[in-house]
């Protein structure tokens, strides 16, 4: 195992100019030195080149928030999606594995099909009908076979006041439109990349920076807001804060129309139930999550 020449932890985060790269720069920032690499800097279809930066920076901490996220893409471009999600988190781990360095990776709800009655827990047998989640399951296959302590969080929708997301294009519609139709038979919980990154600092903080390391608890856990609603209710709930808050709107958020997802085509198939069940994550790190209203409150805050 290779030593490490520096004594302030070193985080390094890949995807550092997405939703929830944005927010590990600030989340991490109080525990150490924190490495931010866009997708300039770390291009993950470039698995050399990636070998080549971490064994430069050596980190302590490895957090992998960049992914290949265009979902109906991926179905015409799964030669690339494979390449980020997959291959290229085979590499990180990997060379976690070799510096000793911890491995937090971020899985999606799309590596399970959707049909189970009730929430899925981590051991949920996993169906990924689209190419965006069948990349993400070979990801999280690849960190299973490193032997590498790594932590896989999968999460769902979510939102940001930076980058591009549902809350921030309801926001748009519900002030130009004067009707809008949204999705009611797809359930999930509306997810801040706020509250991932903060999670993410608690748990590097309390059970990897002050505890044995020989002992770190990796694995799967589900990391999403408590709760749950659908993309209407979602949406609703979204507007009427807004509207709140005196943003004026064109769209009555209770005339907002409910449709089935059938009307809706999109050629990657989206899971019709993507509640996460986090209880493992709470119990085992001593962790509140709170619901999903307060967190889109928070985000709407920040946007408005």
């Amino acid at each position: 195992m290779l030593r490490k020449s520096h004594t302030v932890p070193r985080f390094l985060v890949t995807g550092s100019n997405g939703q929830v790269g944005f927010e590990l720069r600030r989340s991490l920032a109080p525990l150490g030195e924190v490495i931010a690499l866009d997708r300039a800097a770390c291009d993950l279809t470039q698995p050399d080149t990636l070998r080549q930066l971490l064994r430069e920076y050596r980190p302590d901490v490895i957090v992998n928030s960049a992914a290949y996220t265009a979902v109906d893409m991926a179905e015409f471009d799964a030669d690339t999606a494979f390449a980020v999600n997959g291959v290229a988190v085979g590499v990180l781990a990997e060379e976690a594995r070799a510096l000793g360095s911890l491995l937090i990776h971020y899985s999606t709800d799309y590596v399970f099909d959707g049909t189970k009655g009730g929430p899925y827990v981590e051991t949920d047998a996993t169906n990924p009908q689209s190419v965006y989640g069948k990349s993400k399951l070979a990801g999280e296959q690849a960190i299973a076979a490193s032997d590498a302590t790594a932590l896989v969080l999968r999460t769902c929708w979510v939102a940001s006041a930076h980058g591009s997301n549902f809350a921030k294009t309801m926001l748009k519609l519900g002030r130009e439109r004067e009707s809008v139709r949204v999705i009611a038979d797809q359930f999930g919980a509306p997810t801040t990349a706020a509250l991932i990154a903060d999670v993410t600092a608690l748990i590097i903080a309390r059970s990897w920076l002050t505890a044995d390391r020989s002992i770190f608890p990796g694995g799967i856990y589900h990391l999403a807001a408590e709760g749950e609603t659908t993309w209407h209710g979602y949406a609703v709930e979204l507007l009427r804060y807004a509207a709140a808050r005196g943003v004026e709107l064109k769209v009555d958020p209770e005339a907002i129309a409910a449709i089935p997802a059938t009307d809706y085509s999109l050629p990657a198939p989206r899971p019709a139930n993507s509640h996460l069940d986090t209880r493992k994550l709470r119990e085992t790190f001593g962790l509140h999550l709170p619901n999903w209203r307060q967190g889109i409150h928070f985000l709407l805050d920040q946007i408005l």
